[in-house]
């Protein structure tokens, strides 16, 4: 199996980078954002979790500068800190969604690559030019012993891609002119298969990035003739050889360019339809002046002020809002103006924003923060944490489980510590229709599903307790709907008592549910819904949350 590409050239060590991007920066530049962005970057580079020991090592900082950072970040819940160490949390990809929702391209292309690679049956991927490299903004995979692990935010050499040769045509003789001087020059024929791609329109990669892997890459353009990205089909030689990939696929991927650059020929939606992201752990931008000022006196100086406004400025940009003025951004954040300013100056410095004509963009690289290893997130890796705080508060055992057929899987779990618990564990299968899991999945279902699962469903007792009729399961999953949560009372087993409520991705479908599970002695059912039910619902309104940020360009297992 490939392995992941390193987000970054490793062209020197991230301390030296940091060290570096300090000493060269202008003189209103903002330090603490600097540092704070080195931070991100070296526990994005190491694969979303790193002591904060490692973290002083690899950045160079100092250990209290360090810690500072983290409890900022920790603060906007763009990491979780577990004693010594940080972990990425899904929040932070709202700084990578305001460049993909900015750039316009995988919300309305990202179906089309998916349709594609269903019918092709080969993963198919979306990128665009980012300096001498390819960064991807899309990943539809399949799921093959022989798979591929790139992830969206992943940078690749140019040279060594399809894509690349590509964006390459496009260089003018400066841009040649320093990728000659680069590590990428060694790629001798790389001018050549520029040129030829921009005579064919296609090009391939014919196990340049990885030994048995072949790709084809064809340019997708913008309404002004320009290429903005590239549509590229990888599969392995155990299955095509590169010319034979593109024989067999070239017509089809055509067919799919076209398809998407009718859809970039669209109207783009109006500037005032776009809303500024959210920050600060649900507040929204607007209101960030009170929560920077709420959060100064909660953590004192361990709370760095100038590095959360500065990275609120990413979130001005989105769908829309390609391209803002300074005082579109200051008031989308609610920033002053010289606050505004400084931060995109900083951000230009590190390559995250570019300007022109006193209009700031985002650049590809703002994928780094931490996209490429949450891209990889499941709903289980959301939840766990929302999990781990509801049993904290409830002191009883958390799961979390979706529909299969007739049966629940259980795919995350907290349980707590108590010499009369529910032993469950990550696999176990119960019958959907005697759990409340089960109900609240159910009643998921459009209303002719639901009826068409019960009728197949052998409704056996599992206890006395055991509803098995029907109609009546079918006035119950009723109630479901309405209530919005299912509390089941010694069905599935003795002396079992259990309350759930459903989990809803950003369309509002159920995509899972969770539960609090315990013995019908702990308490009474009125007391389950007055304690338990409460604390459970806010659960799985900050599980949402999450699956709201992380999901929407990405699309997230469930397991």
């Amino acid at each position: 199996m490939p392995a992941a590409p390193a987000a970054e050239p490793p062209a020197e060590a991230p301390a030296q980078a940091a060290a570096q991007a300090l000493a060269e920066a202008p003189a209103e530049a903002v330090g603490p954002l600097m540092r704070g962005i080195a931070v991100l970057r070296a526990v994005s580079d190491a694969g979303g979790r790193m002591s904060l020991s490692d973290l002083v090592r690899t950045t160079g900082l100092a250990r209290s500068t360090v810690d500072r950072v983290a409890a900022t970040l920790a603060r906007m819940g763009y990491v979780r800190l577990d004693g010594h160490e940080a972990t990425l949390a899904p929040r932070l990809m709202e700084l990578g969604n305001a460049y993909l929702a900015a750039a316009g391209l995988p919300g309305p292309l990202g179906p089309l690559a998916e349709r594609l690679a269903d019918e092709l049956d080969e993963s198919v991927s979306l990128a665009v030019p980012d300096a001498d490299g390819i960064r991807f903004v899309h990943q539809t995979t399949r799921r093959r012993a022989m798979s591929l692990t790139f992830r969206i935010g992943d940078l690749l050499p140019a040279e060594r891609t399809a894509p690349g040769p590509l964006f390459a045509a496009a260089w003018p003789d400066a841009r040649w002119a320093a990728w000659r001087r680069g590590p990428g020059s060694g790629t001798a024929d790389f001018e050549e298969r520029a040129a030829r791609a921009a005579r064919d329109g296609w090009a391939l990669d014919d196990q340049l990035i990885e030994p048995g892997l072949v790709a084809l890459a064809v340019p997708v353009r913008d309404p002004r003739g320009r290429t903005v990205c590239a549509l590229s089909v990888v599969s392995h030689t155990s299955r095509h050889g590169a010319d034979a990939l593109r024989r067999a696929l070239l017509p089809r991927v055509r067919e799919t360019v076209a398809a998407m650059e009718r859809e970039l020929h669209r109207a783009p939606p109006a500037a005032g339809q776009a809303t500024a992201g959210e920050a600060a752990g649900g507040t929204a931008v607007r209101g960030l002046a009170h929560w920077t000022a709420a959060s100064k006196q909660e953590l004192g100086a361990e709370f760095v002020e100038s590095l959360a406004r500065g990275l609120t400025v990413i979130t001005a940009f989105g769908e829309g809002r390609a391209e803002l003025g300074l005082t579109a951004i200051a008031e989308a954040t609610g920033l002053a103006r010289a606050t505004a300013r400084r931060a995109l100056i900083t951000l230009e410095h590190l390559g995250y924003v570019t300007s022109q004509d006193r209009t700031f963009r985002l650049t590809p690289r703002v994928l780094a923060l931490g996209c490429p290893p949450l891209s990889r997130t499941t709903l289980s890796d959301i939840a766990v944490p929302h999990m781990a705080e509801l049993v904290r508060h409830v002191h009883d055992s958390a799961s979390l489980a979706v529909l299969e057929g007739e049966d629940i899987r259980y795919t995350a779990r907290v349980a707590t510590e108590r010499i009369m618990s529910v032993n469950i564990t990550i696999g176990t299968r119960f019958p959907a229709y005697a759990a409340s899991m089960g109900r609240v999945l159910l009643a998921g279902l459009p209303a002719d599903e639901r009826t068409a699962h019960i009728g197949r469903t052998g409704l056996r007792a599992l206890t006395p307790r055991t509803v098995t009729d029907p109609a009546r399961l079918a006035a119950l999953l009723d109630r479901v709907v309405d209530e919005g949560y299912a509390l089941v009372d010694e069905e599935l087993e003795e002396g079992l008592r259990s309350l759930a409520v459903p989990v809803r991705n950003h369309t509002g479908r159920t995509v899972a549910a969770l539960n609090v599970a315990m013995h019908s002695a702990r308490r009474t059912l009125d007391e389950c819904l007055t304690e338990v039910l409460p604390q459970l619902r806010a659960t799985a309104a900050g599980i949402e949350s999450d699956l709201r940020i992380a999901g929407r360009f990405t699309r997230i297992a469930e397991a």
